[in-house]
């Protein structure tokens, strides 16, 4: 078996080796000297914010962990079971299954209308983001599922109605004379409402933490989403959502994507030995990045720099208003066929935005689908 020849190992080894060799101790002598820097670390659920020299970080949670998201989330994902039972039904057109997964559906869905109330989403949920709009969250539930309720009834009348021709004529994009609310503006409606809380809740937590943004290290760690998804600043919304709360402060080459790092939970944050030794490993992969790059401005300074400018969102059709269905519908397309993308970002550049021209107010963010609906009137 091959072996690299011994003297060009060594001196391989001198540079890039362990923690003796000249790369490494170049690194941990910047981690020593920065050691108070600040350290923001995005993970898939969670943000914490390390301050530096051993003192305690702090966390705040998002998507899964948080209040709402799956209230929400699991409205928009009715019209996406009913698109998923249409395609199983068109590739075995032969087996029933696909009847059963539709009755499946319907004691879930008298099982939330009964939970769907005011009360519940004022107490139970309980977002300063939705504070004052229950009443229209509410209408805006039972409207998706009494459509979906009757389309299903109907469907298993009818099997000619899960063909996808007449699932998107008669369901996802009917015309008003159908239904006077498409289930794609519905799903981009509850994607919308979702991402506002967390965009708010988030952007306030920054905004709150005290951060010198000129000095900290920003890293997002791990799996965000999908496996193929976030793993580019175009394609992460966290990205964009801290260099904007920073009102451009943050340099943004002082933010890496790193997917294949560790992530971590809220729960880890109850044994402190772990969250140390957590904490040191994000600071080893950041300064490892960095060292590198702040030697090549040193090595080529006579030579045109590389300069980095934060992409967000790249190639989302933009919205022009609130009745701009086609450029929502063109946003939702996108992130389901583009595995790069998170789902969230068929909303998020659009809800960051509009926070940050309305000093973070979430109650006037104007969504598509939602704000420009009176539910009320659609029983």
């Amino acid at each position: 078996m091959y072996q690299p020849q011994s003297d060009f190992a060594g001196l391989f080894h001198a540079f890039t080796g362990g923690p003796d060799a000249i790369g490494p101790q170049l690194t941990a002598m910047m981690l020593e000297q920065r050691a108070d820097s600040p350290l923001l670390v995005s993970a898939a659920s969670d943000i914490a914010l390390f301050p530096g020299r051993g003192a305690a970080p702090r966390l705040e949670s998002f998507r899964k962990s948080t209040r709402g998201f799956i209230e929400l989330t699991a409205v928009s994902h009715l019209p996406l079971a009913l698109a998923y039972v249409a395609r199983r039904r068109e590739l075995a057109p032969d087996d029933l299954a696909w009847r059963t997964q539709l009755q499946g559906l319907l004691p879930h869905i008298a099982r939330v209308r009964a939970a769907n109330t005011e009360g519940m989403w004022r107490q139970h949920v309980n977002l300063d983001a939705f504070a004052g709009q229950e009443a229209k969250i509410v209408a805006m539930v039972h409207y998706t599922l009494s459509t979906t309720e009757a389309y299903i009834q109907r469907a298993l009348a009818d099997a000619s109605l899960m063909d996808f021709d007449a699932l998107v004529v008669q369901y996802l994009d009917p015309p008003a004379a159908v239904s006077p609310v498409s289930m794609n503006a519905i799903m981009f409606a509850t994607f919308g409402l979702a991402y506002v809380d967390i965009a708010y809740r988030i952007g306030a937590w920054l905004r709150g933490s005290g951060i010198d943004w000129a000095r900290v290290m920003v890293l997002v760690s791990g799996q965000s989403g999908r496996p193929t998804a976030g793993v580019t600043w175009s394609s992460n919304s966290m990205c964009n959502l801290v260099w904007r709360v920073s009102d451009g402060q943050m340099p943004a080459d002082r933010l890496y994507v790193a997917p294949h790092a560790p992530g971590f939970s809220v729960d880890q944050f109850n044994d402190t030995a772990a969250l140390a030794s957590l904490e040191v490993s994000y600071r080893k992969l950041w300064m490892h990045t960095r060292t590198s790059v702040e030697v090549s401005r040193q090595m080529f300074a006579n030579h045109p720099a590389y300069v980095f400018s934060p992409a967000t969102a790249q190639d989302m059709p933009p919205i022009h208003g609130l009745d701009d269905q086609a450029a929502c519908v063109a946003r939702l397309r996108r992130i389901m066929e583009d595995p790069q993308q998170l789902l969230v970002n068929c909303v998020a550049d659009y809800v960051i935005e509009a926070l940050q021209r309305n000093g973070n107010r979430p109650g006037e963010v104007a969504i598509p689908g939602f704000t420009n609906v009176d539910f009320s009137t659609l029983a």
